[in-house]
């Protein structure tokens, strides 16, 4: 369901703006807080092809699995499938144009839009901001 950017909704993780400032680095509390968009291409994650778990940087919650990264040649991260109920959406008109924006149903922390120019199963793309997300590889056994 998308909602309209508007629309005050609360999430389990809140905290004062002071304090996302004083835990997120400057590039990720432009990004999670303010709605930034980092130049494409400059996040290390970008490149990041382990098994593993990308999770929100501003809270932990688990977002993607690394099986559903891939290649989109836009200069960020791409995925075709969040993880059930981690993502949130809504109606986004900035910039003279109507995309639909996702963030962190968790914390709400923006993480980029979704498109619907991706590969099979789903043919959407969530383009996502590097520097709002966390990796953790899976363990060898």
């Amino acid at each position: 369901m998308v909602k309209n950017k508007n629309m005050s909704e609360r999430f389990p993780v809140e905290k004062p703006d002071e304090e996302w400032r004083r835990t997120l680095t400057p590039q990720q509390y432009a990004v999670l807080r303010r709605h930034g968009t980092e130049p494409p291409g400059s996040c290390a994650l970008l490149t990041e092809h382990r098994a593993g778990t990308f999770s929100c940087a501003g809270c932990g919650q688990p977002l993607f699995k690394a099986e559903r990264k891939f290649e989109s040649g836009t200069g960020w991260p791409s995925y075709f499938a969040p993880l059930e109920g981690a993502i949130g959406a809504t109606t986004d008109r900035t910039f003279g144009m109507t995309r639909t924006e996702v963030h962190c149903s968790r914390c709400g922390g923006h993480l980029g839009h979704v498109f619907d120019d991706g590969p099979p199963p789903t043919g959407l793309r969530y383009c996502i901001n590097g520097v709002a997300l966390s990796f953790e590889p899976s363990a060898l056994i």
